[in-house]
């Protein structure tokens, strides 16, 4: 199993955000999982796995987040386009799609705790389930499509986030 997780997110208004942002969070975001892909492709085995960590971003227009966005929209597509062209080979590639979890990332995002619990209420006041998810769920949804369990399952994403772009 192959997992690509790291990423970043660079928040603002479209006008407010450097080329510089831009050029780290799809440097980060997407060039790395798609030369890890590249360099990795070759020596996948058959029934291998392939998992990359997405976002709700990248269905989304949330005001705010037009880089972090493209970057995970264009990470989707990557997954998309992998799986079609390792399926001959018997490897599968999937996405994990997390909405609002429990993480360190939200600490450096660069605002104030007060700005930081209003950002996380209003989202709250967003998710039908009424929380942010934990990191153990998003990690057992990549478990489960690294196993056989999801052996008929490729090209697809797993949305975690308690219904917040569902319901």
């Amino acid at each position: 199993m192959l997992l690509l997780n790291a990423g970043i997110a660079k928040f603002g208004p479209i006008e407010s955000l450097s080329e510089q942002a831009f050029d780290d969070t799809f440097r980060i975001n997407v060039k790395g999982p798609w030369l890890s892909l590249k360099h990795f492709a070759p020596i996948l085995r058959k029934g291998g796995a392939v998992v990359m960590t997405s976002s709700i971003n990248n269905q989304l227009g949330m005001a705010g987040s037009a880089v972090y966005a493209a970057s995970k929209a264009a990470l989707r597509s990557l997954v998309r386009v992998a799986a079609t062209e390792l399926a001959p080979r018997g490897v599968r590639v999937n996405a994990v799609s997390p909405g609002p979890i429990e993480t360190p990332l939200y600490g450096k995002l660069g605002f104030g705790a007060e700005q930081l619990q209003g950002m996380a209420q209003g989202l709250v006041a967003q998710i039908p389930l009424g929380r942010f998810g934990t990191s153990e769920e998003v990690a057992k949804s990549a478990l489960f499509l690294a196993s056989s369990d999801s052996s008929f399952m490729t090209g697809e994403e797993i949305v975690l986030d308690g219904g917040m772009t569902r319901v």
